[in-house]
């Protein structure tokens, strides 16, 4: 495995040691997961994505959607039915495995919704930047007070 020096960023950053915890997370779940499901990640505008998931087969009550610090967790269990225990394929195209799928959401992304439409399950994300965080004008005045303004051009 490589090892990343983070040493330059730490020296003229402050507050981004959490950086190499994230990438080594990144690594070893990427490593852990198979390609199953097949999904999509898609940037709908600059504050909404949308996560896209193959999962044919699957019904609604089969699939468990967990979102814990900042780690968004999809999981489908099938159990196998008589008649599927007794089928004898001569080619099974269709997947229809247990699957456990991590994806690591960034600071001020939310979970909006969840729905499952021909067999494909959507994810939709919102990021949400407090007032607090986003680009604020400083207006230059006389010194006695500060006029903040949060709608910076």
């Amino acid at each position: 495995m490589r090892t990343l020096d983070f040493a330059p960023l730490y020296r003229s950053s402050v507050g981004f040691d959490y950086l190499s915890g994230l990438l080594e997370n990144t690594h070893r779940v990427e490593k852990n997961q198979s390609g199953y499901p097949p999904y999509n990640i898609e940037k709908l505008t600059d504050d909404n994505y949308r996560i896209s998931l193959a999962v044919a087969g699957f019904t609604e009550s089969q699939v468990e959607i967990l979102f814990q610090d900042g780690v968004l967790s999809v999981a489908g269990v099938k159990e196998k039915t008589k008649d599927e225990v007794e089928t004898l394929f001569l080619h099974r195209g269709i997947a229809g495995r247990n699957f456990h799928r991590k994806f690591n959401l960034a600071e001020f992304i939310k979970v909006k919704s969840a729905s499952m439409e021909n067999g494909l399950l959507y994810i939709d994300l919102e990021k949400e930047t407090p007032d607090a965080l986003k680009p604020q004008r400083i207006s230059i005045g006389d010194g006695k007070e500060v006029t903040i303004d949060s709608k910076a051009a």
